[in-house]
């Protein structure tokens, strides 16, 4: 038997995070984007426990303020795909821009710089999987799957799905459709 689950890892790691730091009883308030603000400095035995209990559940404490920026786009980018409405109304810069407080220019370097690559090649790379997870879980069309992600037409979104995936969307979604009919003939052995 399987089952699907849909899980969402903000809501995944705010809930680690605030159970962890009451386990070691220290006062702290989290913003978002994994900020966390300390009432009080911590000695470095206390970072040492937070730094291992967190990595139990593959979270890790970022020393390197470029590396915690990138991680910054990353999630808001994330969040503005998947969870943000209203962001179809934003171009990605301005998105940005307005959330982190920062110039694009500015965003766009440090991006480059830590991780070789570009914020528009991030955001191509999540639009894609979201795609992916929508044909795979839901029964929408190509066209709302566009319409949903913000792009201009279904040939853009196939353009660049096939650019990501060596797929287009429908042969990717032949193979889903193909893999669940196999899946409910065969008996499981």
């Amino acid at each position: 038997m399987k089952l699907n689950v849909k899980y969402d890892f903000n809501t995944m790691c705010k809930i680690v995070l605030q159970e962890q730091l009451a386990e070691l009883s220290i006062p702290y308030r989290l913003h978002g984007l994994g900020e966390i603000e300390f009432e009080r400095p911590l000695d470095p035995q206390q970072i040492n426990k937070l730094s291992t209990s967190l990595a139990a559940y593959g979270i890790e404490i970022i020393d390197d303020q470029k590396s915690a920026l990138v991680q910054r786009i990353k999630e808001t980018i994330t969040n503005m795909i998947l969870h943000d409405d209203e962001a179809k109304n934003y171009k990605v810069s301005s998105y940005l821009s307005d959330k982190l407080n920062y110039s694009y220019v500015y965003l766009s370097n440090v991006f480059s710089e830590v991780t070789h690559s570009s914020i528009e090649n991030f955001v191509i790379l999540k639009k894609i999987d979201h795609a992916k997870s929508l044909i795979i879980n839901k029964d929408y069309t190509l066209t709302e799957i566009a319409y949903q992600l913000n792009y201009s037409s279904v040939a853009h979104l196939s353009y660049q799905f096939k650019k990501t995936t060596g797929l287009t969307p429908s042969t990717f979604q032949k193979i889903i459709q193909k893999r669940r009919t196999n899946s409910i003939q065969k008996p499981n052995l």
